[in-house]
């Protein structure tokens, strides 16, 4: 076999293997059938910031199931705002609102979505959108500000339910 066909034949795997992926990628999407991401509002009243890593957002309580729907399996940098309508979680990638009246609760975890950090290393914060209890994962830049969110997440989510 020449070179140029064994070329020929590793381009045409590896092109394989992207569509497969791709192919992949889409179906999941189709998975998760979530209604459109409420957009950011205002920065009027704002409690709470923190910037770091928006790691992903899964089924709630299985933290490799991602929803890839919506663009909220890709990960990106974030900058987290909250204030009394709920958390504004402004990414490049695109930003959305996760509104006080669907806020379940906030906690640490280990790993979401595939990445693993050191013990009680993310934010996660559960909320409900359209049918699924979703998990969001965050690793703020400081890691001590992850219990004042807890905090105030839960305090929030409390407020309201009563």
């Amino acid at each position: 076999m020449t070179r140029t066909v064994s070329v020929l034949l590793l381009l045409a795997a590896v092109g394989v293997v992207l569509t497969l992926m791709w192919l992949g990628w889409r179906r999941r999407g189709r998975k998760h059938d979530v209604p459109p991401l409420p957009p950011v509002g205002s920065g009027a009243d704002v409690r709470l910031t923190a910037d770091g890593r928006y790691f992903g957002s899964t089924v709630s309580g299985q933290w490799l199931d991602r929803v890839v729907a919506r663009g909220l399996g890709t990960r990106s940098t974030a900058e987290l705002v909250l204030h009394h309508r709920g958390v504004d979680v402004v990414r490049p990638t695109g930003s959305f609102c996760i509104p006080v009246a669907a806020l379940r609760g906030a906690r640490h975890e280990q790993g979401i979505a595939g990445k693993v950090v050191p013990p009680d290393g993310i934010l996660v914060v559960t909320w409900q959108h359209g049918d699924l209890l979703l998990d969001s994962g965050f690793r703020l830049s400081r890691s001590a500000a992850h219990d004042d969110w807890i905090t105030a997440l839960d305090t929030l989510a409390k407020e309201h339910q009563a």
